[in-house]
C-alpha cells in the first residue's frame, strides 16, 4: 500500500512538474545561447572582433554573479510562482531588445543585463524541485530538468540556422529576428507561470488527501535528518560552507564547458564552410546524445545513491572531448569530439545538484544553491571569453579548448576530494551514533 502511494506521488510530481519546468528552460537555455547564431552575422554587422564577441558572451554571467543570491532568498520569501514569472517576462524584455545593439559597447550592455534579468533562475528551479521530490527521485528530476539544455541546442540550432537564412522583414535583419522571435515565448510563459507552478505540496489541490500527507510527511523527515546530521544551516553559514565553495568549483568548469560549446560551438562547426541551417543541424547532434546519457546516468545514480564518481567520470570525458576538438581537423572528428564534451558535461550535472540537498535545507539551501550557481557560472564567462582571446591571438580555436578541458579534470580532482572528506564524516556520524 505504501509503495503504491509512493509511486502515485512520484507519477504525479513528474508529469505535473517536470514537463513544464522543463519547457521553461528549453526557452531560458535558447535565449542564453542564441547569440552564437546571430553572430554569423551580427559580429560584422556592429563590428566585433573574436574577443569583444567571447567577452560580450561571457558578461552575461557578470549580471547573472552579482544577483544570483539576492534573487534566490527574494523566491524563498515570495514563492516561486511569483517570482520566476518575473524573472522570464524581465528577461523576455531584454533578450528581444538584443535586436537593437549598434556596437561592442551596447552588445556588452545588453548581455550584462539579461544575465541581470535571467539571475535565479536556474538554482530557483532546483531550489524549487528539491522542495517537491524527496532524495531518491532527486537526481532524475534534476536531469528532466536539465535535459532541457541538450535538447534546446538540439531543436534550438536547425530552428536558429533557419531563421538565420530568413530574408530580412520589417527592417530587420535575420539576426535581429532571431533575438526578437526567440524572446516572445519567454514572455508569454512568464504570465503561463503564475496559472501553472504550484508553490508548495501544502498548496497542491492536484495532490490527493493522503498522497499530500504523504509527501509532507516525507519531505519532513528528511529535512529532520539532515538537520540532526549537518545542524541548521541559516543564509549566511550556508555562503561560507567549505562544501557549497567546493561544489562551485566543481561547477566552474562544467559552466565554462556547457558554454563554450553553446556559445563557440556553432562557430567552430562553421568553419568548415557550412550553411546556417547546415551548421545548426550537425551543432544538434551532440546534443541529441546528450539527452539520453543525461537521463540514464541520472537514474543509475539514483538507483545507486552514489553521486561522486557520478560526476567524476563525466567530467573526465568531456575533457577528453575537449581535447579532441583541439585537434579536429575535419567535420567527423569535430562532430565526435563534441559528442564527448556535451554527454560529458550534462551527463554532471544532475548527480552534482542533487549534492548540495544532501546537507543544506530552508534558507540555507535557497542561498547555498545561488551561490553554487553563481560562483559556478563565471565559467561561463571564463570559458567563451578565454575562447575568444586565444582565437584572435593565435587564429585557432585549439588553445582555447584545451584550457576549457583544464577546467573539467580540476572539477574531476575536487569532486574526488570532496568525496573523500563528505564518507569519512559520514563514517564518524555512523560511529558516534550507533542506534
Amino acid at each position: 500500500m505504501q509503495r503504491d502511494l509512493e509511486a502515485r506521488v512520484s507519477s504525479k510530481l513528474m508529469w505535473r512538474i517536470i514537463p513544464f519546468v522543463m519547457l521553461l528552460y528549453f526557452v531560458s537555455f535558447l535565449d542564453r545561447v542564441n547569440v552564437g547564431f546571430a553572430a554569423m552575422s551580427m559580429n560584422k554587422a556592429i563590428g566585433l572582433s573574436s574577443a569583444a564577441f567571447g567577452l560580450g558572451g561571457g558578461l552575461f554571467f557578470i549580471g547573472y554573479f552579482l544577483f544570483e543570491v539576492p534573487s534566490n532568498l527574494i523566491l524563498h520569501r515570495v514563492g516561486a510562482r511569483i517570482w520566476i514569472a518575473r524573472v522570464m517576462v524581465t528577461w523576455g524584455i531584454v533578450s528581444a531588445a538584443s535586436a537593437f545593439v549598434s556596437g561592442p559597447a551596447s552588445f556588452y550592455t545588453l548581455r550584462f543585463l539579461l544575465g541581470v534579468a535571467e539571475a535565479g533562475f536556474f538554482p530557483g528551479i532546483i531550489l524549487y524541485l528539491s522542495q517537491w521530490f524527496p532524495t531518491r527521485q532527486r537526481a532524475v528530476a534534476a536531469a528532466w530538468f536539465m535535459a532541457a539544455a541538450p535538447i534546446s541546442t538540439a531543436i534550438g540550432s536547425p530552428l536558429s540556422g533557419a531563421i538565420m537564412q530568413l530574408k530580412p522583414m520589417f527592417g530587420l535583419a535575420d539576426w535581429q529576428m532571431l533575438y526578437v522571435l526567440e524572446a516572445l515565448p519567454a514572455v508569454v510563459l512568464g504570465f503561463a507561470v503564475l496559472r501553472f507552478l504550484t508553490d508548495a505540496p501544502a498548496k497542491a489541490a492536484w495532490l490527493d488527501a493522503d498522497e499530500k500527507a504523504w509527501l509532507i510527511r516525507k519531505l519532513d523527515d528528511e529535512a529532520s535528518a539532515r538537520h540532526a546530521q549537518h545542524g541548521h544551516t541559516g543564509a549566511l553559514a550556508a555562503l561560507a560552507n567549505p562544501r557549497v565553495l567546493a561544489l562551485a568549483l566543481i561547477y566552474f568548469g562544467t559552466s565554462a564547458g556547457l558554454y563554450t560549446l553553446g556559445i563557440w560551438a556553432p562557430l567552430i562547426v562553421r568553419q568548415f564552410g557550412y550553411s546556417p541551417l547546415e551548421t545548426g543541424l550537425l551543432t544538434g547532434i551532440p546534443s541529441v546524445a546528450a539527452v539520453v546519457a543525461m537521463v540514464w546516468w541520472a537514474r543509475h545514480s539514483d538507483r545507486k545513491q552514489e553521486r561522486t564518481w557520478h560526476v567524476v567520470l563525466p567530467c573526465l570525458l568531456a575533457c577528453v572531448g575537449f581535447v579532441l576538438a583541439a585537434g579536429a581537423n575535419g567535420t567527423v572528428a569535430i562532430v565526435a569530439a563534441l559528442v564527448l564534451a556535451n554527454v560529458g558535461i550534462s551527463a554532471s550535472k544532475a548527480p552534482l545538484w542533487a549534492m548540495p540537498s544532501a546537507f543544506l535545507s530552508g534558507a540555507g539551501a535557497a542561498a547555498g544553491i545561488a551561490m553554487i550557481n553563481s560562483l559556478g557560472n563565471l565559467g561561463g564567462f571564463v570559458g567563451p571569453s578565454v575562447i575568444g582571446w586565444l582565437k584572435q591571438s593565435t587564429g585557432s580555436y585549439g588553445a582555447g579548448l584545451y584550457v576549457v578541458a583544464g577546467t573539467l579534470a580540476v572539477s574531476a580532482a575536487v569532486t574526488l576530494l570532496l568525496g573523500r572528506k563528505a564518507r569519512a564524516e559520514s563514517l564518524r556520524h555512523s560511529v558516534q551514533s550507533p542506534n
